[in-house]
């Protein structure tokens, strides 16, 4: 039988998605690169001359050609955690051990993989096909680069046949040594600069504006974790297979322990054959394996308590400590900095290093002219983690730490129990100053778009503004005159500044920079308070009595709502409409039902899933814990509730209720 065109189109997608899969995630080629351009070449013709059938998810879009001008900020479906870290065993077995005692059970098996150095990247697929990529950004939102990920080939456009409906699937982009390498013996025979690592130059591909460029970079996807609500599997190690079945390159490495024995064995072996993969490791990730158990257990403010990171010994320089200088952080906090000789380490040439605080500085005896010895501390930040005393010079003289602020001049201070020198001078120290306005536009707080750092200083040097309630004063016509600004830039801040006026209350309340109220603490007081002048009227016994606020949190509060200033600037924020009470729309399906009772969460269920009745409980004034103790009120149990949990609270004598139990107490 003669196929139509429309047939013959389809024909050759599959057989060239199917050659792609086996080159690109088996590493197993059944067909030449000369026969692939061969038919890459003939549908490419068919496509040209027959339009009507055009596909953005077709074998020849893969070659990029688009250019993306900026890229769209995009809110996730589901939040981006990041992970804990350990660094011995004796962490991984009380990791172990707070998750046995949460779930209630003796045994717990678990999924390890390698942990994979590259950029973070969430792909969306909707009925089996690619619909967008996100990056990681800051967990809540990240940046829509689907274009460019569409020229990675070992991403399947297509699934080879159906999984489930509406998912999304998470890994890193790497850049494979091999060809990172590639890239910088060409750079340094055109006289360019070599790129400094592999993590960071897959990471800035991904944000390259031409995907034809980023389609030149031998950049790869390797996947470890899908987030959907229609699991068609009991576990993460089978979802990660039927993955790699359907198309996605799920590293072989992955392996399936049943117990923290086996752990330690799986991370013994890749400690020493990590050096011969084909990308950079900088660790083990061990993960609960039953969805269920998952689920039950949860996240904390910043990472799930199902998973941890085992991180490998890091690397260590020694390198010459020229000079000590000191930074201003914007709650006044000094932070010594170590300015060294350059030096190479895991990947990036280091010049500086924190040195903490005074207290680091005469334990380890640190002085100007010493060789220290330099490590990247979690393979991020370095520190410096001792000295060669062999090679310190005969007229070395110990560490004086100062006693003034080098942005102010003002004396420093040091309250009892502080590891930390502050400068008193809140509100004239000009680092304080602008590191407030910047910490209120950054991202998790009020996200004003069209403002970085270096133009929050520039605007406070030409004295536009002093207080991040001046930003709301200022004009184009005030903006236009400055320093690499242009009418657009211009417009498109106040633009930003205009649009701030609709974030929600807890970020408005995060963005105030009230010491020792961070995002978590902020949503806290918000939906406890409701608005910024009940929570500013209260007491300190009022502050406390919220759940999980302390008196060192507390009293913050109250220093920060007794200040003249600051309830000058609250007052101004709301004259310019700035949302500083819970929205009725957020107000409306709440109630304080539950208010006083705290109930434990355990097993699946069939009515709601956990997350939709922890947030029902907390909705209706309920707290949300844990683990059982004297202090919990109720049980919620769903089938497959660990029996140790259901022991527990029958010897307690907390009342173990149903789903439609817990409905008819809101009734």
């Amino acid at each position: 039988m003669k196929l139509t065109i429309e047939q013959k189109i389809q024909r050759l997608r599959t057989e060239l998605n199917e050659h792609n899969y086996n080159y690109y995630v088996l590493d197993n080629p059944t067909i030449s690169d000369y026969e692939f351009d061969l038919k890459l070449k003939e549908l490419e013709k068919l496509e040209i001359e027959h339009p009507q059938f055009f596909d953005s998810n077709s074998p020849t879009q893969r070659v990029g050609g688009e250019v993306t001008k900026s890229f769209e900020t995009v809110v996730h479906k589901n939040r981006m955690y990041s992970l804990d870290n350990s660094y011995s065993k004796e962490d991984l077995l009380d990791w172990e051990k707070k998750i046995k005692k949460m779930l209630g059970v003796d045994e717990v098996s678990y999924t390890c993989e390698l942990k994979y150095d590259g950029a973070s990247i969430n792909l969306f697929y909707e009925n089996g096909t690619l619909v967008s990529a996100v990056t990681r950004g800051d967990g809540f939102q990240g940046d829509e680069v689907t274009t460019n990920i569409k020229t990675i080939r070992s991403i399947p456009l297509v699934l080879k046949r159906p999984f489930v409906e509406s998912f999304e699937i998470r890994g890193e982009i790497i850049l494979p040594f091999e060809g990172f390498n590639k890239m910088n013996e060409e750079r340094i025979d055109i006289g360019e600069e070599p790129y400094r690592n592999p993590r960071n130059t897959a990471s800035g591909s991904l944000k390259l504006q031409d995907s034809a460029e980023v389609a030149k970079r031998p950049l790869d996807c390797l996947l470890y974790h899908i987030v959907t609500n229609n699991n068609p599997v009991k576990t993460h190690y089978e979802i990660l297979k039927k993955a790699r079945e359907v198309g996605f390159k799920v590293p072989s490495t992955i392996k399936l322990c049943t117990s923290i024995d086996e752990v330690f064995t799986f991370i013994e072996k890749w400690d020493l054959e990590r050096f011969n993969l084909p990308y950079e490791t900088d660790g083990v990730v061990v993960k609960v394996n039953s969805l269920d158990q998952q689920e039950e257990l949860g996240y904390t403010a910043k990472a799930p308590r199902w998973a941890i990171a085992y991180k490998f010994k890091t690397a260590q320089e020694s390198s010459v400590l020229k000079e000590i200088t000191y930074q201003v952080g914007r709650t006044g906090a000094i932070t010594p900095v170590a300015n060294l000789e350059p030096v190479q380490l895991a990947g990036t040439i280091v010049k500086r290093a924190s040195l903490h605080n005074a207290d680091q500085i005469e334990k380890l005896d640190i002085r100007v002219g010493d060789t220290v010895f330099v490590e990247k501390g979690g393979e991020i930040i370095p520190k410096i983690v001792g000295v060669d005393l062999s090679k310190r010079p005969s007229n070395s003289e110990p560490t004086k730490y100062i006693t003034h602020c080098p942005d102010c001049n003002t004396n420093l201070i040091r309250k009892e129990g502080d590891a930390k020198h502050y400068c008193p001078n809140e509100y004239g120290c000009p680092t304080q100053i602008t590191g407030r306005i910047q910490h209120f536009i950054s991202r998790k707080a009020m996200d004003i778009d069209g403002i970085g750092a270096e133009t929050i200083e520039l605007l406070f040097k030409e004295g536009l503004i002093n207080n991040y309630a001046d930003l709301y004063d200022l004009k184009v016509e005030q903006i236009i005159p400055l320093e690499r600004m242009a009418e657009k830039s211009a417009q498109n801040m106040i633009i930003g500044i205009e649009n701030s006026k609709q974030i929600p209350f807890e970020k408005v309340l995060f963005a105030l920079g009230i010491r020792f109220v961070g995002e978590t603490v902020a949503k806290k007081l918000a939906k406890h308070f409701k608005s910024i002048d009940n929570l500013m009227n209260a007491s300190f016994e009022e502050l406390i009595a919220v759940d999980e606020i302390g008196e060192r949190i507390a009293q913050s509060v109250i220093d920060f709502s007794k200040n003249l200033l600051n309830i000058q600037l609250v007052e101004r924020l709301k004259s310019y409409g700035v949302q500083l009470e819970l929205s009725a729309e957020s107000l409306a399906n709440t109630t304080t039902i539950l208010e006083g009772k705290t109930f434990v969460v355990s097993g699946v269920f069939t009515i709601f899933n956990r997350n939709d009745l922890k947030k029902s409980i907390e909705d209706n004034g309920g707290k949300v814990a844990t683990s059982i103790s004297k202090k919990t009120d109720y049980v919620i149990a769903g089938d497959n509730m660990g029996p140790s949990k259901k022991t527990k609270a029958e010897n307690l004598n907390i009342p173990v209720i149903s789903e439609s139990d817990y409905l008819n107490m809101l009734k």
